[in-house]
């Protein structure tokens, strides 16, 4: 036996283990279906334009049949501008109906790199409940989550998994990834082969279904992934600045890895004239200044578009099969960080622990603006054109390329860094029948779920998106806030958001009152934090 908690903690609770020592509880988990109605017996969407997620144009209008929690039919029921004969309309024997006339049907959205909360928060008053941040994804159209990290525990994690499955919280799917304890600079508890395959083998047996690397000596990572992949686990990487010299992206690709994470270990696979990166001397990762404004460097260094060298790794990445999770949302604020800080939806909606952790402080993960400059800014923007240039086509060379926030830090709050997420893929070149390919289909494929969800098909699981308007004139009109527009009418300003109902395996979700929810959570947690000591 021993005192030490982290030692003592089971696989996938080390991480946990260490924040609880440290001030840092898990958030409160949800425990009640406190929205939602559903599944039905039977329920009918009639008149809908379909937009099914598979990059096929939008057509319509159909009846979608949904029986209990799958889609049970999808019935053509006429033509643009020519009334619908009822005659053609699957009857409603008993249904539940939502009109859908006029508007469109989409695949629910999946978040490929997600957290449930932030313990870190806690640091800053108190932390957000899950509930908080599983209303704002469902108001947001996200219905699966790819948990990356557990940080509140991989237990606490796969008990909220199954009780979103039986309908008791109001949440999306989850699928969970714990962290892989093997580099120093956050936690390492592995340290040779042989514990990476037994703590594998242990977080497989209490039924995670994958994991989150940062890295590990090459020998341990190399072990590791042939493990994973023999148990069945899928991985992710974020390629960590005290990991990547010796494993890159490429590297890691090739011992099976299954996606990469946020850029890091793309950048140095192309390097053709270093092999280490450009640090200043007076470097230090624990600095997050330093941290994050060197990392805003490294495509630049990295081999020229259309070079023998950028279509060598290219095609090695194809061959292999790989994933890019970019999270372009989660690093946009080094582009212009005071478009972050006075975004649309703080006000309202960001929980004030959240705020407090975002504002500038030495030692906060993500809180470096105590010395963010113009050429940071400028630096920052120059990595994204290399990136997005890089991503569009891998894309347009068959790759796949999938929609992830990692919201919940750096100014990006819960839902509202999904949608941005969708918007800055359409900037880096992806037409938005493409972006919403990469949100649906594409994302589901890389969780292993494409035949459960990520499309409208017969079978599938009810994951879908009731929206007033078309999407894919505009994200925008995704947001919780929804966009400024004037009313030529009336003169006035108003806020258009299109999302009206979301839908998890059959359960109709009501954005409206979603929304309504969290903005009153929000404003009763800052009248608690007023109330005198």
């Amino acid at each position: 036996m021993t005192d030490d908690p982290i030692a003592a903690a089971a696989p996938g609770e080390e991480m946990t283990a260490r924040n609880a020592k440290n001030g840092m509880p898990p958030l409160a988990p949800a425990t009640a279906m406190e929205h939602g109605a559903g599944p039905f017996r039977r329920l009918i969407l009639r008149g809908a334009t379909v937009i099914d997620g598979t990059g096929a144009p939008p057509w319509g209008p159909a009846d979608i049949v949904i029986e209990n929690d799958r889609i049970a039919a999808i019935v053509p029921v006429g033509v643009p501008g020519k009334p619908i004969s009822p005659s053609r309309r699957p009857p409603a024997d008993g249904a539940e109906e939502i009109d859908c006339h006029g508007r469109f049907v989409t695949p629910g959205l999946i978040d490929c790199h997600a957290h449930i909360g932030v313990p870190y928060h806690g640091l800053h008053g108190g932390a957000s409940p899950a509930s908080y941040v599983y209303k704002l994804w469902l108001a947001h159209g996200v219905t699966t989550i790819r948990e990356m990290g557990c940080f509140n525990g991989l237990g606490w994690v796969l008990q909220q998994k199954q009780a979103s499955a039986a309908n008791a919280i109001t949440a999306p799917r989850i699928l969970a990834h714990p962290y892989f304890p093997g580099v120093n600079d956050m936690l390492k508890t592995i340290h040779t082969p042989d514990q990476a395959r037994a703590w594998l083998a242990g977080v497989r047996e209490r039924g995670a279904d994958g994991v989150k690397f940062f890295g590990a000596p090459p020998a341990l990572m190399q072990a590791a992934l042939a493990e994973a992949k023999a148990l069945g686990l899928r991985t992710g990487c974020h390629h960590a600045q005290q990991a990547v010299t010796r494993m890159n992206a490429l590297t890691t690709a090739r011992w099976g890895m299954t996606s990469a994470e946020h850029y890091y270990g793309l950048p140095e696979a192309l390097y053709e004239r270093r092999i280490v990166g450009d640090y200043a001397p007076e470097y230090n990762y624990n600095d997050e200044y330093y941290r994050f404004s060197t990392a805003g460097r490294t495509f630049p260094q990295a081999a020229e578009p259309g070079s023998a060298k950028w279509n060598e790794v290219m095609e090695q990445f194809l061959e292999l099969d790989f994933t890019f999770v970019p999270t372009y949302t989660i690093y946009d604020a080094n582009r212009d960080v005071m478009r972050y800080r006075r975004a649309d939806w703080h006000d309202t909606y960001t929980w004030p622990s959240m705020w407090r952790f975002f504002q500038p402080a030495r030692g906060g993960h993500g809180s470096y603006w105590f010395r963010w400059s113009t050429t940071n800014e400028i630096e920052w923007k120059q990595h994204y054109q290399l990136w997005m240039q890089f991503l569009n086509e891998y894309k347009n060379r068959g790759g796949r390329v999938c929609t992830g926030s990692d919201s919940g830090f750096i100014y990006q709050t819960f839902g509202f860094g999904y949608v941005r997420e969708l918007e800055l893929l359409q900037e880096a070149g992806f037409n938005p029948l493409e972006v919403l390919r990469s949100a649906t289909i594409q994302g589901a494929a890389l969780c292993g779920l494409e035949d459960e969800t990520g499309s409208i098909e017969v079978g599938k699981a009810a994951d879908l998106l009731v929206l007033d308007e078309n999407p894919l004139n505009d994200f925008k009109l995704l947001y919780g806030t929804g966009a400024m527009r004037l009313n030529d009418e009336s003169g006035q300003v108003e806020w258009r958001q299109a999302l009206r109902h979301t839908i998890r395996a059959g359960v109709v979700f009501d954005v409206a009152a979603l929304l309504a929810d969290i903005r009153d959570s929000v404003a009763a947690q800052k009248a608690r934090e007023a109330e005198p000591a």
